[in-house]
């Protein structure tokens, strides 16, 4: 139910439900934490793209489906409660979460049809966005019931569009079409209906043109400067990966490509 395709320096993982709409099962949950676990230690792969196939990115974590909610049962524990369960459930969905912000490569979201409740979070969670004129993001919470504090999302979203857009979406749960997400800075690019992959692909092979090095340790240093305790800290930390970074071969080409007006020939060095 996870398609994982290698290409060159690219990794292209698709959600392949497309007959529910790409809902998510347990079973998918632990599929894509164990892609997310090998691309953590893949220097091969240097970008990936997550997107979905058929009409939607998501509808989100499958409710209704045989197993719905509950993670795969572990035999040799002991039994446990309904509060129980539905927690391991949600902290095991999180770590999908935690690990789209910290593989090394930069994660683009091809977006398109419904971006709803945990595909919200999946897609906030990566890097970049690029979606169709088809893409929502629905985040229907208050509606259910539920809080709109699911899988990092009351995390995620403040950081990308501030606190006060960010209440105002999720007291409301309203859907957010494509061009106020794009007017949001929700989205690196708007894409022609169907050409989202596309698009995102295209995107990732000019991040595939830079600095491996760069790549890596800037998209670091972002999630770092989302938790630091103070901009002396944070200097800290770039002046400790810039100084790596003038160790490097692919530094020396960098500097003596622009110098000669051309491209650089980056070898991960």
């Amino acid at each position: 139910m996870i398609e994982f395709e290698r290409r060159d320096g690219l990794a292209v993982v698709t959600l392949s439900r497309p007959d529910r709409l790409n809902a998510v099962t347990p079973a998918m949950v632990e599929e894509l934490i164990a892609i997310l676990d090998r691309l953590a230690t893949d220097t091969a792969t240097r970008v990936v793209v997550l997107t979905g196939a058929g009409r939607a990115f998501t509808a989100g974590m499958d409710i209704r489906g045989e197993g719905a909610g509950a993670p795969p049962a572990d035999e040799d524990a002991e039994p446990e409660g309904q509060v129980a369960r539905i927690y391991r459930s949600l902290a095991r969905s999180g770590e999908i979460i935690v690990r789209l912000r910290e593989i090394p490569q930069p994660v683009i979201a091809a977006l398109h049809g419904p971006v709803a409740g945990m595909g919200m979070s999946l897609a906030l969670a990566c890097d970049l966005r690029v979606a169709d004129p088809t893409a929502r993001f629905i985040a229907p919470f208050l509606k259910l019931g539920f809080s709109a504090g699911d899988l990092g999302l009351t995390w995620l979203l403040p950081r990308l569009i501030g606190a006060s857009r960010a209440a105002e979406i999720f007291y409301r749960a309203r859907p957010v079409a494509v061009k106020e997400a794009n007017d949001l800075g929700l989205l690196a690019e708007l894409a022609d209906e169907g050409a989202d992959l596309d698009a995102a692909l295209a995107l990732a092979g000019e991040l595939l043109a830079r600095s491996p090095f760069g790549l890596r340790h800037t998209k670091e240093l972002l999630n770092l400067s989302l938790d630091a305790s103070g901009l002396r800290g944070h200097l800290a930390l770039e002046n400790r990966t810039q100084t790596m970074a003038f160790l490097t071969e692919d530094l020396a080409e960098g500097l003596t490509a622009t110098l000669e007006k051309r491209e650089p020939r980056f070898r991960n060095r």
